[in-house]
């Protein structure tokens, strides 16, 4: 049997399965009118191709808890068609598509480790660590006396993404950057 959710437990971060979808729960609001049924209102976000919508469950109606697992796995190299990982406890492999990557293509650092999001066994989602830290490949120096306070200019690194940098980095230099936001966080020690 499936394991079945209450509208009282449909919470912002659940995962639920709805038409035979995987969607997480971006936002949820519990109403109990003066008047009729408690309901709740929740909106939710296809883990799959991204697409927000909203549904009401009243207090009598159950939703199916995805079985969604999450594994930690290693990046081993993009071929141009597909992204392959390596789940470091078994040695499996997984080959993800560029549409299922998307935009973390820019994050990707071989032997590095990012999280898989598996659905009836199949990945379906990627989502990088909170910071990497990546190569400048091109950037123009920054220019003597060009001491505006929070002056930046666009840095290439080494995955093809560009990031504003200050100017006293340059090129060769190992950055830190915050991949939610795509900014510059900190030049990288050592």
């Amino acid at each position: 049997m499936k394991n079945m959710l209450t509208h009282n437990q449909l919470r912002q971060g659940t995962r639920v399965e709805i038409d035979d979808l995987p969607w997480i729960i971006v936002d949820a609001q519990f109403v109990k009118p003066g008047k009729g049924q408690a309901f709740t209102k929740i909106k939710i976000k296809n883990l799959i191709d991204g697409r927000v919508i909203e549904r009401t469950y009243k207090s009598s109606e159950t939703v199916v808890k995805a079985s969604i697992v999450d594994k930690d796995m290693q990046f081993l190299y993009g071929d141009g068609e597909f992204w392959h990982f390596m789940d470091p406890a078994n040695y499996e492999q997984v080959a993800m598509t560029s549409k299922q990557v998307g935009d973390v293509v820019y994050w990707l650092k071989e032997q590095e480790s990012y999280q898989v999001t598996f659905w009836k066994e199949k990945p379906i989602a990627l989502t990088p660590p909170p910071f990497v830290i990546l190569t400048i490949t091109q950037c123009e120096p920054g220019i003597k006396g060009d001491t505006v306070s929070g002056a930046t200019k666009p840095a290439i690194l080494q995955t093809g993404a560009t990031v504003k940098v200050p100017l006293f980095v340059n090129e060769g230099d190992r950055i830190r950057v915050n991949t939610r936001t795509g900014e510059y966080v900190e030049r990288a020690k050592g």
